[in-house]
């Protein structure tokens, strides 16, 4: 029997991993990898984006909501550049991803041969925890079974780069002899525990708070019975990072959602006035949204002993599993008889609710951006996959939408780089046809990569189409880089710099008829929810394109002394819309107070 090449046991080994589908870019540096997929009948599918950068973005996708290894592929010089911002992605949010990477013949390396590259320093950072060259035939079996399994293990991006030459030669299993390293298939993650010594400490400190906050990130996913049962004993509010989103139900009275400058006044209010803070499972990096050093005692819990007391100085950091340790902390924690701390949280939330509603329903020129996230959230299917891309759509898409069991969401949360959502939505109906997949950017992204992102989710519509063919991409079209815009506003108190902010305008609903979507236009407000229900019964992938308002202030939860200064700055030096977004502003806020009132 001819022995396999190394193009294709890596493919059969991949297979025998669980990997069913490899996202990728063909090129010359990677030709023995791409035939491989001639002959892997029962091997993975190799799923074709229109950019590396897609690719990438997808396979991170596929990690962050399977929580298999997501894989894909490039050829050498310029197709493994193009992957690193969607490998960054996953590397920060803790996604396990493999890359192959393709690279000149091996006599040609240290040549300066065409597309020769450096591809281990290249890779050495976003796949610091495993990046080899394949030399020899006899490597690629351990090298593929490493690579998979400490991306799994360090949950982590690892990178193969398999030369060209080597890519068509027969693999060969290494001899028994001295030097050779053996492999073998197979991980699962194990339950990680603290002792009970720190368990008891960290009920102590919970147990004597009067006010106790917890924050939950998508460490605690898997983990909401549990992170409910401790909410109810001690009396807590339940705050989430953007990663977390799904980690707990919006539909639970004490959930404050999302915390940060894209988060709830509840939520701050719950930082503020918390005496005690339990964190789950999250990193949440801006410590001017937790509390004051000193004002709190801290609980930490994360699986990584690497991101314990790096956020908050806390009393206690216990390294473990979220739902495994909550359960053996439950049983140590007292119920709380005194529930006015929680009775104030739960009617913050209620007016929070009522707050954003009202916003929702102020006017604007022509759409206000929150009505129509406002609309979907009445309206968000079950089990619906929510995914948000960067810019001024994501505070929101983390505000507005009201999550329930059952939902899951993705964004690019610690790297926050635009241009994910789309990808993001062709590898969640890749993973899961039956579920209905919602995709929200802005027009900044979608004219920086979304649309070629389009062509894929028509190009495999077909895919999904006989188990659920519900996938909607909306994206807000104001012809501005709005975050930014605001940015510069509020944090660098400067006026808007139109060069560098305003897009040129596009017609989004004209390319997506063309590409065969279902494609809506609304510029007014009753057409929001009508549109909603006809993309989401379209039978087909569809867009809306919202043509709303730039100058909807995304206004923090607390508006602070900082962000007043920088706001008169701006003003003071001419913002060309001053007016409008003053106006605007001046409406939210006196929504806000009336509710509150």
């Amino acid at each position: 029997m001819t022995a396999p090449t190394v193009g294709e046991f890596l493919l059969g080994r991949l297979h025998d991993w669980g990997v069913e589908r490899v996202y990728g870019y063909p090129g010359d540096g990677s030709t023995g990898l791409n035939l491989a997929f001639h002959g892997a009948v029962h091997g993975p599918e190799f799923i074709q984006t229109r950019h590396e950068e897609l690719a990438a973005f997808a396979a991170c996708a596929h990690a962050k909501l399977t929580g298999e290894v997501g894989v894909c592929m490039a050829t050498s010089g310029p197709g493994a550049i193009h992957l690193l911002n969607g490998l960054y992605d996953a590397k920060l949010d803790h996604a396990p991803v493999l890359a192959i990477v393709g690279q000149q013949q091996r006599m040609s390396l240290g040549g300066h041969y065409q597309q020769e590259i450096d591809l281990l320093s290249l890779f050495k950072d976003v796949a610091s925890e495993f990046v080899q060259v394949a030399m020899t035939v006899e490597q690629v079996p351990h090298l593929i079974d490493r690579a998979v399994r400490i991306a799994l293990a360090q949950r982590t991006v690892t990178c193969l780069i398999v030369p060209a030459d080597l890519q068509e030669m027969p693999v060969q299993e290494p001899p028994r002899a001295h030097g050779a390293v053996q492999t073998s298939l197979g991980y699962r993650a194990p339950v990680v525990i603290p002792e009970d010594g720190e368990l008891q400490r960290a009920a102590e400190v919970l147990n004597a708070g009067a006010k106790v906050a917890m924050l939950v990130g998508q460490g605690a996913r898997g983990a909401a019975p549990e992170v409910e049962q401790v909410a109810d004993l001690l009396g807590a509010g339940v705050a989430k990072a953007l990663n977390g989103r799904a980690a707990i139900s919006d539909e639970l009275a004490f959930v404050t959602g999302p915390i940060g400058l894209l988060g709830s006044r509840p939520s701050a209010d719950l930082m503020d006035g918390c005496d005690t803070l339990l964190m789950v499972g999250t990193s949440f990096p801006y410590s001017e949204w937790l509390p004051e050093p000193g004002q709190a005692r801290g609980v930490q819990i994360d699986i990584d002993g690497r991101m314990l007391g790096i956020r908050y100085p806390n009393e206690v950091n216990l390294v473990g599993d979220a739902r495994a340790t909550l359960r053996r902390l439950i049983p140590l924690l007292a119920r709380k008889e005194d529930r006015s701390w929680r009775a104030e949280i739960e009617a913050g939330v209620e007016r929070w609710w009522q707050i954003l509603e009202e916003r929702a329903h102020e006017s604007a020129q022509p759409l206000n951006p929150q009505l129509v996230f406002h609309e979907l959230s009445a309206r968000l299917p079950e089990r619906a996959i929510l995914l948000a891309d960067s810019g001024s759509a994501t505070n929101w898409w983390a505000r507005h939408l009201r999550l329930r069991d059952g939902m899951d969401t993705a964004l690019s949360g610690t790297l926050a780089t635009m241009c994910p959502a789309v990808p993001y939505a062709l590898a969640a109906k890749l993973a899961h046809p039956g579920r209905p997949v919602i995709a929200c950017l802005g027009d900044g992204a979608m004219q920086m990569l979304g649309l070629n992102g389009l062509i894929d989710l028509v190009a495999y519509a077909d895919r999904w189409n006989d188990c659920d063919p519900r996938l909607v991409v909306l994206v807000l079209n104001n012809g501005d880089l709005n975050q930014v815009t605001w940015e510069q506003r509020v944090l660098a108190g400067d006026a808007k710099l139109e060069a560098s902010q305003n897009l040129p305008p596009f017609d989004y609903t004209a390319y997506a008829r063309q590409l065969g979507m279902e494609a809506i236009r609304i510029d007014a407000p009753a057409q929001v929810g009508p549109a909603w229900d006809r993309a989401l019964s379209a039978g087909r992938p569809a867009l809306i394109e919202a043509i709303t308002d730039p100058e909807v202030p995304p206004l923090p939860p607390h508006v602070r002394a900082e962000h007043v200064k920088g706001f008169a700055r701006a003003l003071a030096k001419g913002d060309p819309e001053s007016g409008r977004f003053v106006r605007q502003a001046i409406k939210d806020k006196l929504a806000e107070m009336l509710t509150r009132r």
